[in-house]
C-alpha cells in the first residue's frame, strides 16, 4: 500500500478495504471461522458455571463488525459446522452440541447485526462502536442464557447467574478493546 491515503465509503467495512474476488472473500470468511476458533482456546472457568470465559465472543463481534454482515454470518456459520462435524475448537477445544451452544447461535446472529451495523459506520467512531458492541453481546445473551437454562435443565434464574452475571465485566473490557481498535484502525487508514 502506497503513502497514499485510503479512500473510504461510508457503506465499507474495513474487509472492502482489500482488492475484491471471490478468493477474498472465501479467505476472509475462512480466516474469521479460524480466528474465532484460536480465541476460544482461551478458556478460564467460572467456578460454579458450566461456560468458561473466552475470547470467543470477542472474536465473533470483531470478525463481523470488519468483515460485514454477510461474510460475518458465513465465517461464524463455517465455525459452527466445522465444530459440530467434530473440528475441536469449540471452548478449551471441545466440539459437538454442549449446554454452551446456545452462545455460538447468539454468535452467529450477532456477527450479522454487528457487521450490518458496520456496513452504516457503527465502527468509525467509539460511541457508536460501544452501542454495537453492548447490543452484539446483548444479542448473544439473549440465545445462550435460554439455550443454557434448556440444556442444563436449569431455572432462568439459574442460567442467569451461571451463564451471565460472571462475564459481564468481561465483556465489557472486551467491548473496551474493540471500541479502541477499530475506529483507530479507521483514523489510521483515513490519513
Amino acid at each position: 500500500m502506497s503513502t497514499a491515503a485510503v479512500t473510504t465509503r461510508p457503506r465499507q467495512v474495513l474487509a472492502d478495504l482489500l482488492p475484491a474476488s471471490r478468493v477474498r472473500d472465501v479467505a476472509l470468511v475462512a480466516g474469521g471461522a479460524a480466528l474465532t476458533g484460536l480465541a476460544a482456546q482461551i478458556a478460564v472457568p467460572v467456578p460454579g458455571s458450566p461456560v468458561p470465559v473466552t475470547g470467543q465472543t470477542f472474536a465473533a463481534l470483531l470478525v463481523g463488525t470488519a468483515l460485514g454482515a454477510g461474510r460475518g454470518l458465513f465465517s461464524l456459520a463455517l465455525y459452527a459446522l466445522l465444530g459440530l462435524a467434530g473440528v475441536p475448537w469449540f471452548a478449551g477445544g471441545s466440539s459437538g452440541v454442549s449446554v454452551s451452544f446456545g452462545y455460538i447461535l447468539g454468535m452467529l446472529l450477532a456477527a450479522t447485526v454487528v457487521g450490518a451495523l458496520a456496513r452504516r459506520g457503527a465502527d468509525r467512531s467509539v460511541p457508536r462502536m460501544a452501542g454495537a458492541m453492548l447490543l452484539g453481546e446483548a444479542i448473544i445473551y439473549a440465545i445462550g442464557v435460554p439455550y443454557l437454562a434448556f440444556a442444563a435443565d436449569m431455572s432462568l434464574t439459574a442460567a442467569i447467574a451461571a451463564g451471565l452475571t460472571p462475564f459481564l465485566i468481561g465483556d465489557a473490557l472486551k467491548a473496551a478493546l474493540a471500541m479502541g481498535v477499530l475506529p483507530t484502525a479507521w483514523k489510521f487508514l483515513d490519513r
